[in-house]
């Protein structure tokens, strides 16, 4: 014997059951004059054979063929003249859901014109609410077959991802430049997030930007670029750089440059990164330093230099000289990946 259902309802409806179905699986055994109960946040959409006949709204509804016009050619078929038919009821909750969270789950890869490529993470906020319950269950619930509201809205989070770095990838021209667009940017793709909510019945009702962070590596091309721009001269702090590099590289136990080159080449490399220093501080300051190394006589300036020791000595970027001796200007000695220069060599260049 069938199932009959007297009363049909759900009362427990939560905020996290969206769409609550009865029977929970299958089809249900209704007979006419079954009591349909909608409370207020609710509305009923009513299946049979896989189409939705109507959809009822808050209040108490008998189940007859004058509500459900569609069935009268239906009943009593193949029922032996009962009055039984199945069929199943979507409850749809009515309420606006609000603070539903979206966010970026991999980092968004975009074009800057500042830092070349950046990859950005972004998250926010938004609430919505079912605007037509019959084409939410006909287009959204029906095809994909979700209920609850976290697995409805994983699926409108991939939709509102692909809509931001649409937006993204059309306005963008700087990170720095995103913070003061953040509300012309949730405007433009709650505009366009509206037309893909509204075919699955759905109206956004707020749509809010909160964050757009780079990933740590752009975050420290940032930290670079910002740095760049604090020091001005980017030629003197390279210099200074690499003088504080080999400072720091001939303090280190068994690795110092003094075992690895002799005591000459660890002189040297000093004088090299004084003269490094004396550029980094300006032309004044290297027109003294000048004055100090004459009238310490030329004992001081060694007639073998490396790179950095014939930059300090012709007053000049090692870059500089690594050119010269690339188009063959300067002549220099190659052994294994370091060029010796002469101090010969170097005067012969400059009386040329």
């Amino acid at each position: 014997m069938a199932r009959i259902i007297d009363v049909i309802e759900a009362p427990d409806q939560g905020p996290q059951d969206l769409v609550v179905r009865v029977p929970e699986y299958g089809p249900g055994d209704f007979r006419l004059g079954s009591q349909l109960i909608v409370r207020e946040s609710q509305r009923a959409v009513f299946y049979r054979d896989g189409k939705s006949l109507d959809v009822f709204g808050p209040g108490r509804h008998t189940i007859t063929t004058a509500n459900l016009p569609v069935l009268s050619k239906l009943l009593r078929l193949g029922t032996g003249g009962k009055d039984i038919f199945t069929a199943e009821v979507y409850f749809v909750s009515m309420r606006e859901l609000t603070d539903l969270k979206w966010g970026t789950p991999e980092p968004i890869t975009l074009r800057d014109t500042d830092l070349g490529l950046v990859r950005l993470r972004a998250f926010g906020q938004y609430s919505m609410q079912v605007a037509d319950p019959k084409r939410f269950v006909d287009q959204f619930v029906g095809t994909q077959g979700l209920y609850r509201t976290s697995q409805i809205t994983d699926f409108l989070r991939s939709i509102i991802i692909s809509r931001m770095t649409d937006v993204l990838g059309e306005n963008m021209t700087s990170i720095l430049d995103l913070p003061r667009l953040f509300d012309e940017l949730s405007a433009a793709l709650r505009a366009k997030l509206q037309d893909d909510f509204g075919a699955m019945g759905l109206s956004l009702k707020q749509f809010r930007i909160v964050s757009i962070s780079p990933t740590e590596e752009t975050a420290k091309a940032i930290d670079e670029r910002a740095s760049m721009g604090a020091i001005g001269d980017m030629n003197a702090y390279m210099q200074f750089k690499a003088a504080r590099a080999m400072g720091d590289a001939a303090q280190q136990e068994g690795g110092g440059t003094g075992e690895g080159l002799g005591m000459g080449a660890g002189l040297g490399m000093g004088m090299g990164m004084a003269g490094m220093i004396a550029q980094a501080m300006g032309q004044g300051q290297q027109g003294g330093q000048q004055g100090g190394q004459q009238a310490a006589g030329p004992t001081q300036i060694p007639s073998v230099m490396t790179l950095e020791q014939a930059a300090a000595y012709l007053q000049v970027s090692p870059a500089d000289v690594q050119a010269l001796i690339d188009e063959g200007s300067l002549k220099a000695k190659k052994i294994g990946s370091q060029y010796r220069i002469s101090k010969q060599a170097i005067d012969e260049f400059l009386a040329s």
